[in-house]
């Protein structure tokens, strides 16, 4: 009996060893997790691969009960017997691919012992079907809303299919049989089965778990970095975002770029990827000009141009908005350090999640920016002072002088209807922005005459195009805030220059400066004024931003000799050069 034990123990084992292979396996976990047709047809399957092994690796006990241990039984006399694990694995079968499973594994392990055992002891194969029905019937009943019994159930249904299994053979082949048998098979059937069931609890388990802890980090991360991707990227939110995920991760150096600069870059290699400047690295640029992911394993791959780059792996994913790459996210190692499945997995799924916060911020910048509009548009609901102003000063004008009176009333006229015919537009031409801007100061120049002077320096044509109401803007805010005090010499220069691949857009003034404390807030928030729109720089600043980019944001300079206001967008000029020229000339 004690030799029998020792055999089953190594038959046990190797058992276990292809059970924990088997657990290893995505594929397998899949189909033990949720009980489709599918899943029990694989299941079935795969367990009956695994008690034909277990008949052919049996321990052959021969009719004078000697025990026979050829390497693998192929065949054997009408009168011998064999012990093997067969009941482990119609049980483990039945408990986790239900009793139909569990009957099929039976019928094939009850089958396959009857063929090479010389056609004898039919009664095998009814006592596997019913073994394997019944233990998937009872395991079904007590296991209740979990995906197995409880450990206590295991043992005690491995104990009722082995102990159904000596009724059968105790009837058939005698009890001299079972009593050599009985406590080895017991024993390690019953263990068996209890280490299987554990295998699959225990990965599973952890695996569970592991996934709550990635998901609740991921749900963290995001939630964490929801608020600076709703309101669009820029280098200060970039390095917000760029903190939070290498707090959540753990790769060596984490950045965010847009379409051209280095937004943010936080880990090892700070020294030369700095925010603010050009993409550096080969591999970036390809992702942004391509909208394809690229992994790199060595620095080689990579491609950044600083010898002493410490950087050696990394993953680039594109950030898409609207099939249009809008940036790239970059996650690094450095040397000896290698990237996993599931760490390049996770950059594929924050990229995914943070171009969806991207579209979302930019959906919501856009529908702002088109109420700003709009808004723009029908000034007079926003700005009355302006409108009653200057209906205030035609009214005066028709007493004393007709001639000025229609003049003003034709500019309030095109004021107007510039503003609503421009206000839907992300970009109109340099000569339309320029007429609303005459319309604007040639009413305000009725108003108080000699005030101010305008010096236009446009150095580009006239079909460049630029956002609506930009220059308008910045002139409103010289003539309504620069000069306060002063009723002549107040000058307002306008500068239009062509910088490389850059239309760089200057008005300065020769005003009175700005208060430091209305500077810092001057175009980043909104700034409360009785006299006209205080958003107007706001707003201004974010639909350059959303329409270009952090790179096109206001500069503003001042000093007691005066403020200047500039920007620089791409230079772009209509398609429709001959009607503009039949229109200029």
């Amino acid at each position: 009996m004690f030799n029998l034990f020792i055999l089953l123990s190594e038959r046990l084992g190797l058992i276990m060893v292809l059970a924990f292979m088997l657990v290893n396996m995505r594929f397998f976990r899949n189909l033990i997790e949720k009980r489709t047709l599918k899943s029990q047809i694989w299941l079935f399957i795969i367990f009956s691969i695994f008690v034909i092994i277990s008949n052919l690796t049996g321990v052959e006990i021969s009719n004078s009960k000697e025990i026979v241990t050829p390497l693998i039984i192929t065949k054997m006399s009408q009168s011998d017997s064999i012990a093997n694990t067969r009941m482990l694995v119609i049980t483990t079968a039945s408990l986790t691919g239900g009793p139909y499973v569990g009957m099929l594994v039976g019928l094939v392990g009850g089958l396959h012992r009857v063929i090479f055992g010389g056609f004898s002891d039919y009664f095998y194969i009814v006592s596997s079907v019913l073994i394997g029905f019944l233990i998937g019937f009872l395991g079904d009943h007590v296991k209740k809303n979990n995906l197995y019994p409880s450990t206590l159930w295991t043992v005690v249904l491995a104990l009722l299919a082995e102990l159904i299994q000596m009724v059968f053979i105790f009837v058939f082949r005698g009890f001299g049989l079972v009593k050599l048998i009985f406590v080895p098979m017991i024993l390690l059937n019953s263990v068996g089965s209890y280490l299987f069931i554990e295998i699959l609890q225990t990965y599973l388990s952890n695996e569970r778990q592991l996934r709550a802890v990635q998901t609740k980090d991921v749900l963290e991360l995001t939630n964490k970095t929801l608020p600076y991707f709703r309101n669009g990227l820029d280098l200060d939110s970039a390095k917000h975002v760029c903190q939070i995920i290498k707090e959540y991760t753990h790769f060596d150096a984490v950045g965010l770029t847009d379409q051209r600069n280095v937004l943010a870059h936080i880990g090892m290699g700070e020294d030369h990827h700095i925010s603010g400047e050009p993409v550096l690295t080969d591999m970036s640029k390809y992702v942004i000009s391509t909208g394809k992911e690229k992994v790199a394993y060595s620095k080689k791959d990579i491609g950044c141009p600083h010898h002493d780059c410490p950087l050696t792996s990394a993953i680039v994913c594109p950030l898409r908005v609207n099939d249009a790459t809008i940036g790239a996210l970059k996650l690094y190692l450095r040397e000896g350090r290698e990237m996993t499945v599931v760490e390049e997995n996770l950059v594929r799924g924050l990229a995914m999640i943070f171009a969806g916060q991207l579209a979302i911020g930019i959906a919501e910048q856009q529908t702002s920016l088109v109420n700003e509009a709009e808004i723009r548009a029908l000034q007079l609901q926003i700005n009355p002072h302006f409108l009653f102003n200057a209906i205030n000063t035609i009214g005066a004008l028709m007493r004393v002088n007709v001639d000025k009176a229609h003049e003003a009333l034709m500019q309030l006229s095109t004021y107007f209807r510039l503003s609503l015919k421009n206000g839907q537009k992300k970009e109109i031409l340099l000569e339309q922005e320029k007429k609303y801007v005459e319309a604007y100061t040639g009413i305000e120049t009725l108003r108080f005459p000699n005030k101010f002077s305008i010096d236009y320096q446009i150095k580009v044509p006239a079909d460049t195009l630029l956002p609506p109401f930009c220059l308008q803007i910045f002139i409103e805010n010289a003539i309504r805030h620069a000069f306060k005090g002063r009723k002549t010499g107040n000058k307002i220069m306008v500068g239009l220059t062509k910088k490389g691949q850059s239309l760089e857009i200057k008005v300065s003034d020769n005003g009175n400066g700005i208060d430091s404390k209305v500077l810092a807030r001057l175009g980043q928030e909104v700034i409360d004024e009785s006299r006209g729109s205080g958003t107007a720089l706001y707003n201004l600043n974010r639909r350059l931003q959303g329409l270009y980019g952090t790179s096109s944001k206001l500069k503003i300079v001042t000093s007691s000799a005066g403020s200047t206001f500039s920007m620089k967008i791409p230079m772009k000029q209509s398609k429709n050069i001959e009607k503009i020229v039949g229109r200029l000339s």
